[in-house]
Parts: structure tokens; sequence; C-alpha cells
């Protein structure tokens, strides 16, 4: 049976931290160690692109885990009508490369529009997933 933990948190620059440290206590909680740094820093990516990009003023966002198996999906959910593309930055460009990070370090990864808003998703492949369940 898939395990699954979730939280919202608020359009913030502090709630990315906040999501960082819920998949840490998440992962470890799970006994998901071996890919722990790659999803910390998808997770990174995905709540800073919420914040800035997806969660409209005085909404929140969502980030979800879900273990089945060996598998850990991510997903973070907003309300905004922002998009979710993978582009290429140019060298000089000093953002746009979220997206990126994240579809090359998941084994997976998309995006779930929904009316409204969109889930931006990113699956794991884990040697230990559930292992300390």
């Amino acid at each position: 049976m898939p395990l699954s933990r979730q939280r919202r948190f608020p359009r913030a620059r502090s709630s990315v931290s906040a999501a960082r440290a819920f998949a840490l206590e998440t992962l470890v909680a799970w006994g998901c160690a071996d890919r722990l740094d790659e999803v910390r820093l998808c997770v990174s990516e995905l709540a800073t692109n919420a914040v800035l990009h997806g969660v409209p003023p005085g909404r929140e966002f969502s980030l979800a885990f879900v273990a089945d198996g060996p598998l850990i999906r991510v997903e973070v959910r907003d309300s905004g009508d922002g998009s979710a593309e993978v582009v290429q930055a140019k060298v000089d460009d000093i953002r746009g490369r979220g997206l990126l990070l994240v579809s090359a370090l998941a084994d997976d990864f998309g995006v779930t529009v929904h009316a409204p808003g969109k889930t931006v998703w990113a699956v794991f492949r884990t040697a230990s997933a559930q292992a300390g369940v």
C-alpha cells in the first residue's frame, strides 16, 4: 500500500526552506536516503517556482510525497495560471534552469493541469523506499 504525506505552505520565500525540511523529514522517516540530495534539490526548485510564478497573493501551494515500492513521487500543486515548461536558458541568464534541473535529476517528470492551477511532479526510483516503514 502506498504511503503519502502532504503539507501546505504559504506564498513566502521561507516556504522553500520549509519544503526542503519537510522533504528531509519525510524521506528519513521512510528510510529513503539514497536519492535524498536529488529529491531535496528538486523540491527546492519546484517550491521556488510555485512561490515566484504559481501561487497568487494570499494563497498556498501544497507539497506531497507518495512512496509506492521503490518509487517516490513528489508533487507541487498551486492554483496559479503560470506555465511549467522546461526551457533552455542562455549562458548568461540568472534564472530559468529549475525545471531543466528537475527533468535531468528525476526519473520521470511532468505537469498535470487543473482548473485552476497545476501539479508539477517528479518521480525518483530509490533503492530503499519504504524499507524503514
